[in-house]
């Protein structure tokens, strides 16, 4: 068992050290033998060192502000915070009263995963589902949520397991599913009270209201893709979906554009075009019979072509490029 001392006795220590009556130095050089004490959560996890785990959160804010928008028909912006380790109870003990907590699995990895929503992000799913006016009235005797409440999250929880799944796909295929919603801090347990999770806190604006949700991943569910995540210049091009161009130019291919045709030009005084009225006629510097005409493409030129007529209806056969800087 280890020896932990006393508050009393820490402060009798430095006393006599102040007063010289222990040489810390001696008394560290009275200890024999090469053993040392070793703490086995104090690894890399214990400083929050996971490379390039930044990259998946940078794509599931991608997904995800699209996502939440389309859910509650509102603008919605999403910043990203830092990552920080913990130890899973002293985690617990950083989240605010009340709380709402989604647990999930990650598989195939091992253990749970565990998001965290402060009340004004709750409120603010709420009364935008429910068609409220964009400004959540908080309650102040901070009570806890209610049924009807819990099972509104849950919908936004589904949807963001879904963009985290995709956020994933690049470096590990994942299958993400909602085990429970929780309030209680208490009734939670993902990994032992001594275990180190990775977290990752996101602001999320919804119209004028911020509030906050919080990730916690297990450093044990994250250690045996390690070395994936080490690779980050290859997962950041794995990143890009392979398909979105191909439907980028699919979409593009669709795109409405304005074809003009300027059939000639004219020049008149200012006194001619004051003296116009109806039934006048201006002609045309270009409209001599057989001379090519200029097609622009959205206001650019583009081609040269002949003037005519197909089925009754005016028309234009294009029949030269134009060139570039003619």
């Amino acid at each position: 068992m280890e020896n932990i001392l006393t508050k009393e006795e820490i402060e009798a220590l430095l006393s006599a050290v102040f007063e010289g009556k222990i040489d810390p130095e001696k008394e560290l050089a009275k200890e024999s033998g090469g053993v040392s004490n070793y703490n086995l959560f104090s690894s890399d996890s214990s400083k929050g060192f996971i490379p390039n785990l930044d990259i998946i959160y940078d794509n599931f804010i991608r997904y995800y502000r699209a996502s939440l928008s389309n859910r509650l028909r509102k603008l919605v912006e999403i910043k990203k915070g830092g990552a920080r380790a913990f130890k899973f109870d002293d985690f617990l003990q950083t989240l605010p009263s009340p709380v709402c907590m989604a647990i999930f699995k990650i598989d195939p990895l091992k253990g749970a995963a565990m998001i965290a929503f402060d009340t004004t992000m709750v409120f603010a799913v709420v009364d935008a589902i429910l068609g409220g006016t964009g400004t959540p009235k908080i309650p102040e005797n901070n009570r806890t949520f209610t049924s009807i409440e819990l099972r509104l999250i849950e919908k936004v929880v589904k949807d963001m397991l879904t963009d985290m799944e995709k956020a994933w796909a690049p470096l590990h295929a994942t299958n993400m599913s909602l085990i429970k919603i929780e309030s209680n801090p208490r009734m939670v347990s993902i990994v032992p009270p001594e275990y180190m999770v990775i977290t990752m806190s996101l602001q999320v604006q919804i119209e004028e209201t911020v509030g906050n949700l919080t990730f916690a991943v297990p450093y044990m569910t994250i250690d045996p893709i390690r070395d994936k995540l080490k690779a980050g210049a290859q997962f950041t091009m794995m990143a890009v979906d392979p398909h979105w161009s191909i439907r980028l130019s699919e979409e593009l291919l669709e795109a409405p554009l304005e074809v003009s045709v300027q059939m000639g030009t004219a020049s008149i005084t200012l006194s001619d075009l004051l003296g116009m009225k109806p039934g006048d006629t201006v002609m045309l510097d270009d409209s001599r019979s057989g001379s090519e005409i200029q097609i622009s493409i959205g206001g650019i030129p583009k081609f040269m072509g002949m003037p005519g007529v197909r089925g009754g209806n005016k028309a234009v056969q294009v029949t030269s490029m134009k060139q570039r800087g003619g």
